[in-house]
């Protein structure tokens, strides 16, 4: 499939936007870096613990920071997914993994005074394991005069448990669980009495990475990024000639770097999630590089008469379908990601999304302006001796 037929764009006559374009958003980027600190890492890299907590209506950010601020010694993090969203991101740092368990019970103990009934006697249904159930409903059921061994009891309680989770693990009345295999009006009555759906759940009750495990993390994120761009350039260098290896390398570090900067400009969190989508655009851009760099040199052989410039800008109109179609598609399946995939795949999306475009640009309007000065410099070496 064709998209453009013997097109003669003057692409590398138009460089000079696009490089200003880039100088702006890198400096940006560092700037922002540099006045906050550097990136904003994730819990994975910096240590800490991270508990999702969803809510019936849509939850109060700052009194939910208010009152866990009050708690912890050190400030947490709080911040919903998305606008309207009901579930809350709770986040706290600890020196160990001590401190870190008592902050998440903290938390815990926090959202049920807060959220929850604290005056109540009763069983909170949404916070609940399944054993913590059966052990409530165990007695109350024999006085009630419902024969179940405990067994039957465990499996009950599974059941509610289950058709707890298929609501998104937030039950709004225990009318809810009417429906569910073993819960009879004489059960479910038993429930009623013995337990009460409070208005939150903490979905994740807590992932918790130590400070050590955070910074090597860190590390080797930094050591696999450093290390795919060496070979990269080692292999152009050894496949066409060492400037090429040097663009192509200089092309991917501005495309690394700028989405990175973007991610500290709007203050996003980076995570291993993003780790992956970083050096998944460093494949992606090296690639898109390669092939131009190659159809150049197939164009050098071809017509030794013709300049750099030229056999530049005809290489890039020849490929300019397969980039077109290429970074077309990759872009509209990560931009639905983007806005369909959720508060999970956001990090992830988003440097995909900003690389893509960056990194397609970034190896005609960058990598190939560098080949040229280096000849024209190079040239202009030889004819002076």
């Amino acid at each position: 499939m064709e998209l453009f037929k013997n097109t003669n764009f003057d692409f590398l006559g138009k460089k000079w936007p696009f490089i200003i374009a880039s100088l702006i958003l890198t400096v940006a980027g560092l700037a922002s870096l540099a006045v906050k600190g550097g990136p904003r890492y994730g819990i994975e890299f910096k240590g800490g613990m991270v508990m999702t907590a969803k809510f019936q209506n849509t939850p109060d950010v700052e009194k939910i920071r208010a009152v866990l601020s009050k708690k912890l010694s050190n400030p947490p993090t709080v911040q919903t997914f998305e606008s309207g969203s009901n579930e809350v991101e709770i986040g706290t740092e600890g020196a160990d993994n001590e401190a870190l368990s008592k902050n998440r019970q903290i938390i815990l103990d926090t959202l049920a005074a807060t959220f929850g009934d604290p005056s109540s006697t009763k069983l909170d249904v949404n916070n609940a394991s399944s054993g913590q159930l059966a052990a409530r409903l165990r007695d109350p059921l024999q006085r009630a005069g419902v024969a179940l061994s405990d067994p039957q009891v465990g499996e009950l309680a599974a059941a509610v448990m289950a058709a707890r989770d298929q609501k998104g693990g937030l039950l709004k009345s225990l009318d809810e669980v009417s429906g569910v295999k073993g819960v009879t009006p004489q059960v479910l009555s038993v429930i009623k009495q013995e337990c009460y759906p409070a208005q939150y759940t903490a979905a994740r009750a807590g992932e918790i990475v130590g400070p050590k495990v955070g910074a090597d993390l860190r590390s080797q994120a930094i050591n696999a990024t450093l290390l795919a761009l060496a070979g990269m350039m080692v292999y152009i260098g050894f496949r066409f000639e060492w400037i090429y290896g040097l663009g192509a390398v200089i092309a991917v570090f501005h495309d690394t770097i700028i989405t990175i900067g973007l991610f500290s400009l709007f203050d996003k969190e980076i995570s291993l999630t993003v780790v992956a989508a970083l050096l998944t655009l460093v494949g992606y851009s090296m690639n898109d590089t390669i092939v131009i760099f190659d159809r150049i040199r197939e164009n050098l052989r071809a017509n030794r008469k013709e300049t750099l410039t030229d056999v530049i800008n005809r290489s890039v109109n020849q490929t300019l379908g397969r980039t077109v179609m290429t970074s077309g598609l990759t872009f509209l399946t990560v931009l639905a990601l983007f806005l369909y995939g959720g508060p999970v795949l956001h990090g992830f999306s988003f440097a995909l999304v900003v690389g893509i475009l960056i990194g397609t640009y970034s190896s005609v309007f960058v990598a190939s302006p560098i080949v040229v000065f280096w000849h024209g410099f190079a040239d202009k070496r030889r004819k002076q001796r």
